[in-house]
């Protein structure tokens, strides 16, 4: 008989106490594929990118030298552990497994570089052999095959993983961390390249260093945001596809976001082409700080007002369970923000010490997974019946586990009386050692789990001011 999770939790059930979970944990998860039919193509997929890089540093090294590749990879490091730590920000109300997240940068790093590179050298090839300037690979070729290489890897992962996938801030995070890993790369060819080995073989290292520092400048500093920029519209692409259940939708937003990058990346490839045909740099300023830069700042701003639309789903779609006793309005209220997230963790540290704290943390990471799976419920991403049969047992596992994480911090605060939330009223016992009922405020109210400081001592009456305008309390 099936069980309907919104259906009040049974009181009498045993709920085994935080860290021990249920025994089925270590179980395979129901519809995934298991053994070597799992770990067959997680095999492929990283010798793939283990050969894919290991042949760009044979090219990088022998094409550049030792010196150049080292200086170059240096330079090209610098900005990622800045870069990828923005990323890593933007996905932490759901983040996600860094497995998932190294692998998209090192599919980045590897297999979409070395790809993109025999495509492009191969078209210089082709255009010089029939009379066309080399430039034209920048503007039409390299568009193309190198965003659809660094979306490749994302979208394996969103075939492959759909659930790590929970809208678009996934997608900005997963294919922006591809794109990183491809400038990153793509630097070191710049950086090691073109500036020192260049410099260093023609004037000495001095050159050399100083062709370094100004590369890094116009290609780190003033424009490394342009790859990571350009696939993020793939990414928005395939974040909506995976929120959407409808089957055109699905089908063309991918397209649209790959469609949009591609000419994102054409149009800023375009630029310096047409400064050095016309000899007017103005072209490259005007076009960098009249569409690029304004371009990229609406971008995050964007970014960051979804990653908080997103952050108070949970808010939006969990008061079912509070209604069936599941959750309290406050824990609904306390999962809206960042800030109250961190409120409640310090809360739980404070009375539960560190086991608390991860049991919070635990708690919200499995409630915002709850709020996806409700959400999807309703939606109706679940589309066959073992999809939903799937989606119906991953939401009872988070109910438990959420009931489980909460033993570790509710009820040992010494400042709030013993409590509980019946899904229509709070039970709360008061001082004289009687239970009563509570109803709750219209709009939840999200509790200040911190240690309150006492109240400052109030004038006496007819002090230099006069009497309080206000009615005092009786004193004690």
């Amino acid at each position: 008989m099936a069980v309907d999770p919104l259906a009040p939790p049974p009181s009498p059930a045993p709920v085994p106490p935080y860290p021990a979970m249920a025994a089925a944990a270590g179980d395979p998860v129901p519809g995934r594929l298991s053994g070597w039919r799992r770990w067959l193509p997680v095999a492929g997929v990283i010798s793939l990118i283990a050969a894919a890089a290991i042949g760009m540093l044979i090219f990088l090294g022998y094409n550049i030298g030792v010196a150049g590749l080292a200086i170059g990879l240096t330079a090209a490091i610098l900005p990622v552990p800045l870069l990828a730590s923005s990323f890593v920000w933007l996905d932490r109300y759901e983040p996600e497994p860094t497995k998932y997240l190294v692998y998209c940068f090192a599919w980045g790093a590897a297999v979409a570089t070395a790809v993109a590179l025999v495509v492009n050298s191969s078209s210089a090839w082709l255009f010089d052999q029939i009379g066309l300037p080399d430039a034209l690979v920048a503007v039409l070729v390299a568009p193309f095959i190198e965003e659809s290489m660094k979306l490749l890897g994302p979208l394996l992962l969103f075939w492959r993983r759909r659930g790590e996938w929970s809208g678009i801030t996934d997608g900005i995070v997963y294919c922006g961390l591809s794109a990183l890993g491809f400038a990153m790369v793509e630097n070191v060819l710049y950086l090691g390249g073109h500036g020192y080995a260049a410099g260093a073989d023609e004037y000495g290292p001095a050159t050399g260093l100083q062709n370094v520092f100004l590369i890094f400048i116009v290609r780190i500093l003033f424009t490394g945001f342009a790859h990571p920029l350009f696939t993020s519209m793939a990414g928005i692409g395939l974040g909506i596809a995976a929120r959407s259940s409808d089957r055109t939708v699905r089908r063309l937003a991918p397209i649209a976001g790959l469609l949009l990058a591609m000419m994102l990346h054409g149009i800023f490839n375009l630029l310096p082409t047409l400064a050095g045909a016309t000899q007017e740099t103005l072209i490259m300023l005007y076009g960098y700080l009249g569409f690029m830069v304004p371009f990229f700042f609406a971008v995050v701003g964007f970014a960051i007002a979804w990653r908080s639309w997103e952050g108070r789903l949970a808010e939006r779609v969990l008061y079912p369970y509070a209604e069936a006793g599941w959750l309290a309005p406050s824990e609904v209220a306390a999962l809206g923000t960042l800030g109250r997230r961190h409120a409640a963790r310090e809360w739980a540290r404070r009375v539960a010490g560190q086991p608390g704290h991860r049991a919070m943390r635990d708690f919200q990471f499995a409630a915002t997974r709850l709020a996806l799976i409700r959400d999807g419920l309703v939606r109706g991403l679940s589309r066959t019946p073992a999809d939903l049969q799937r989606a119906v047992e991953e939401e009872r596992d988070l109910l438990i586990a959420i009931t489980n994480y909460r033993s570790a911090f509710a009820g040992r605060d010494p400042q709030t009386p013993p409590s509980w939330w019946d899904g229509r009223n709070y039970r709360i016992t008061f001082p004289d050692g009687v239970v009563r009922t509570v109803a709750p405020p219209a709009e939840p109210v999200m509790p200040l789990p911190i240690v309150l400081p006492p109240p400052m001592p109030m004038p006496a009456y007819g002090g230099p001011y006069g009497p309080p305008p206000f009615p005092q309390p009786p004193q004690r």
